[in-house]
């Protein structure tokens, strides 16, 4: 498990922005496939009634949920599918080893799986001395590098070409200084390759379940899930509980949801559906918890599971793109990470709900209509009646809710404010506010406008008794 300190997001993100070049870069990026994904939605005449179908096939599905999984288990071991549960991360990476020590095999090429990160698996099997080979290419960058991925679409999005190519040329001994994309692209290809063809345990994650036939169906863009899971003996697939959906038919409301809002692609390149293990092969799925029924029972963060994993909400979110992934110090990033994350560890995440305007770009962009921003709005009322909140910043809070209670003390405070910004200006723009390191001090105004309305009114009847 990763033991590493979590560095709060404010932190991170001042970290993240001493590369200003870089920060305008990322932002403009992603704000760059935001307008894709509005240019693809703009294209379907009925997106805004996909949208509510999707949330409402999901409301049918949390509702029922234990049902749905009965189902889905069933027909999934009568396709011959070996089905495991895991109540938590430490449950899902105790059966992933055992299906790897069974088989006396100790190298696993793996796709993209946000569950996987979710339970720090890498970590865990590399500890059981099991070689993991991530094959996405944003992935395997970020695995050569070290590092955690950084969006759940794009894992690698902080990164430009250059740093890429530096990592290629350490460790795969590409050309020193060859920026080519398409030359790093085939050399990745080319590494990958020998991996396909030797490991015999794949492992993927899974973007939908169908209760009603036991299959799951896999997205990718790149193939590497197929190639993985067609040439091993293995197959391992990883999934949320909350990834079930009724029946097949309902796949093409989803698809067609899913790539426009991640990328806007009118759909992933390829769509791939896991009914049964071919002749020889084991297939196996291992459904997880790991808070998602504790989630589930909190009323107000419930519609949170309904999340697909496309990552339109990160690519809308001003803090998001201007702050990185990785200053959100999870697996899941972004806005729906921070309503996702307190629910594991309300203390460790406690930071998160609060690195957001609030400002509803995220709600609207969900194709799924979680209500995200109020959700994140919820955590902070949560999370300060729960004591997870600064010391310093509860009193500060408190003393401004008294404040603004009382007409009598609000107005000394304004009197009080205005003459100090005046005159002692050094009591407010200081390096102990926080406020004022990208901001200029503010003209001060002579009067409050409660004064100046009293003042007006009063001239206005004046003159109007003349």
């Amino acid at each position: 498990m990763s033991s590493k300190k979590t560095i709060p997001h404010s932190e991170a993100s001042t970290r993240f922005n001493k590369d200003v070049e870089r920060v305008n870069w990322h932002d403009e990026t992603l704000w760059f496939v935001r307008e894709k994904r509005d240019r693809s939605a703009h294209q379907i005449p009925d997106w805004e009634l996909l949208r509510e179908t999707a949330s409402q096939i999901k409301n049918n599905v949390l509702s029922n949920i234990h049902d749905y999984l009965v189902e889905f288990e069933a027909n999934a071991q009568k396709n011959g599918i070996i089905v495991h549960w895991a109540a938590d991360a430490k449950e899902h990476n105790e059966i992933v080893h055992s299906i790897m020590a069974k088989n006396n095999i100790k190298q696993m090429v793996k796709s993209k799986s946000m569950l996987t990160e979710e339970c720090h698996l890498n970590d865990y099997l590399a500890e059981k001395g099991i070689e993991v080979i991530d094959s996405d290419l944003g992935e395997f960058i970020v695995q050569l590098r070290k590092e955690p991925p950084s969006h759940i679409v794009l894992p690698a999005i902080h990164l430009k070409k250059e740093d890429v190519s530096e990592t290629f040329h350490e460790h795969l001994g590409t050309e020193k200084g060859n920026f080519n994309p398409q030359y790093l692209t085939e050399s990745a290809r080319q590494t990958l390759r020998d991996t396909f063809l030797t490991r015999k345990v794949a492992l993927t994650g899974v973007n939908f379940a169908v209760a009603e036939t036991g299959e799951f169906v896999v997205c990718t863009n790149e193939g590497n899930a197929d190639m993985g899971a067609h040439l091993a003996d293995v197959h391992i697939a990883c999934m949320g509980f909350e990834k079930l959906i009724p029946q097949r038919k309902h796949l093409g409301v989803f698809l067609r949801l899913l790539a426009r809002s991640a990328t806007g692609q009118p759909i992933t390149t390829f769509s791939s559906h896991f009914k049964k293990p071919r002749k020889g092969q084991e297939m196996h799925i291992v459904i997880v918890d790991n808070g998602r029924s504790t989630q589930l029972g909190r009323e107000d963060f419930r519609n949170s599971l309904k999340c697909i994993r496309c990552g339109a909400c990160m690519n809308t979110c001003p803090v998001y793109r201007r702050s990185g992934g990785h200053s959100y110090h999870n697996a899941v990033a972004g806005p729906i990470g921070s309503i996702l994350a307190p629910n594991l560890d309300m203390s460790k995440n406690a930071d998160l709900p609060f690195a957001s305007t609030l400002c509803g770009s995220c709600t609207n962009v969900c194709p799924v209509k979680i209500d995200i921003h109020d959700q994140l709005y919820k955590w902070r009322q949560v999370l300060v009646k729960e004591g997870h909140t600064p010391t310093a910043k509860t009193v500060a809070m408190k003393t401004m809710a008294t404040v603004l209670a009382n007409p009598t003390i609000f107005n000394i405070a304004g009197k009080s404010g205005r003459f100090v910004m005046k005159n002692i200006p050094a009591m407010v723009n200081n390096k102990m506010n926080k406020w004022y390191d990208q901001r200029e001090m503010p003209e001060v105004p002579e009067e409050s406008f409660r004064e100046w309305y009293k003042k007006n009114s009063r001239e206005s009847k004046a003159k109007d008794n003349e």
